[in-house]
């Protein structure tokens, strides 16, 4: 179902799912042509997929590899300003495994794929929304949601951010 955005002046909103595997202190990352920028692999989800099938078959196609103990990290806003107006917006749903069956792709028709040092995050060149919630998928507890707004070229405008984590009682033992 489409829905109209008019406050916006936005006809659709896409959906998009990506993986981080974290492996030995170890991302794997897609290395993109376009801007040579790293991402997660991922992509735009199906008509009746939900968000971890969509995460675990662009894992697939763009990796060749199965990830493992997946599960979700983030969900976030990206809109995109241009001449004070909001031209595009999407939904990106971040999920984050612990461990990997199968040997990846070297490169894809996607760009390379790369496994650097979580630390790397940090200073890899990258879209500064995708910085903020890698970085939170593999260092931080609980979930993550956010805000980002950017200019056409992916310049960082501005980035609303809130984390929650689950709080567990247990009364004898039990949860």
């Amino acid at each position: 179902m489409e829905r109209v955005y008019k406050r916006y002046g936005v006809s659709t909103v896409q959906r998009i799912a990506n993986l981080l595997v974290v492996r030995n202190g170890q991302v794997l990352l897609l290395k993109k042509p376009r801007r040579d920028w790293y991402v997660a692999p991922g992509g735009k989800m199906e008509s009746g997929e939900s968000i971890y099938e969509a995460a675990i078959r662009e894992f697939i196609e763009e990796t060749g590899a199965t990830p493992l103990n997946t599960h979700l990290k983030g969900i976030y806003t990206m809109m995109i300003h241009d001449e004070g107006r909001i031209v595009d917006e999407w939904m990106l749903f971040t999920f984050v495994a612990h461990g990997l069956e199968g040997k990846t792709f070297e490169e894809t028709r996607e760009g390379l794929l790369e496994w650097h040092p979580v630390e790397s995050l940090a200073f890899l060149p990258m879209a500064e929304g995708d910085r903020t919630n890698l970085q939170f998928a593999v260092q931080q507890a609980g979930m993550q949601y956010g805000t980002f707004h950017y200019t056409p070229e992916f310049q960082l405008l501005a980035e609303h951010i809130q984390t929650s984590t689950e709080e567990v009682t247990r009364l004898n033992g039990k949860s």
